[in-house]
């Protein structure tokens, strides 16, 4: 039995994951490359939930930019999400990896209304729950989704997967010089505006003293490393 730091945790994953080298849209290669990874780590006896985002299909806020009505927008957005929670959880079983789409407003033919009870039966018998739909209110990211859902089903840290290996001081694919951090607090993450997660959500882990981890999604076994407590990327935690 392999030592695991993390029992049950929640993963967030941008919808520009499931994209790829595309600029958008789905890339089912993409998709496979870290859904092995999840098995793999569900097969170890993890209790994973997921939150998907939708970027990669639709997001409501840029459309409100261009003159949409920003709660129609977001409302599509959420609908993306389901989406893309449909593909990885295809994914996901044809690796054997038994799974839940469990949506925020109701979409019976396609997946289970998210209920909080019910979630965590199906962690605990060892299904992959992907949580779609947000929050199913609009002006509310997935990011809020994510810290929403771990608050919620007790989960012992948010991993937060990118294309990137942490949080940085600037954006380092724009500066050279960029400095990432191994540890920084809720509240310098938000008076810094680092960019980890909205506002909103970085409060709602720090009132409920979840940490979260930064790391990168793309270099192979970083799931597990974190899994298993692995020093990796950038953990926001403490400084409340």
């Amino acid at each position: 039995m392999e030592k695991l730091h993390y029992s049950r945790v929640l993963l967030k994953l941008s919808g520009e994951a499931l994209a790829g080298e595309q600029e958008f849209g789905i890339e089912p290669k993409a998709i496979g490359t870290f859904c092995r990874e999840i098995a793999d780590v569900a097969k170890l006896g993890v209790q994973i939930a997921l939150v998907i985002g939708g970027g990669n299909i639709f997001r409501g806020m840029a459309a409100s930019e261009q003159g949409m009505d920003r709660a129609q927008g977001d409302y599509m957005g959420m609908l993306a999400t389901v989406m893309n929670a449909l593909a990885v959880q295809d994914a996901l079983e044809k690796l054997g990896c038994d799974t839940r789409v469990m949506t925020a407003f109701t979409m019976k033919e396609v997946a289970e209304p998210y209920i909080r009870r019910r979630a965590e039966r199906h962690l605990e018998k060892g299904r992959v729950v992907i949580c779609a739909a947000g929050t199913g209110n609009p002006y509310f990211t997935t990011d809020t989704a994510a810290a929403l859902r771990a608050s919620e089903l007790k989960c012992e840290a948010i991993l937060k997967a990118t294309k990137v290996d942490g949080v940085y001081d600037k954006d380092p694919k724009k500066f050279t010089d960029a400095v990432r951090y191994d540890t920084v607090t809720y509240m310098e993450t938000l008076e810094k505006r680092l960019g980890v997660m909205d506002a909103t959500a970085i409060s709602l882990a720090r009132d409920n003293n979840l940490p979260i981890i930064v790391f990168n999604l793309f270099k192979e076994g970083n799931i597990r490393r974190v899994i298993q407590g692995e020093k990796l990327g950038t953990i926001v935690e403490g400084g409340n």
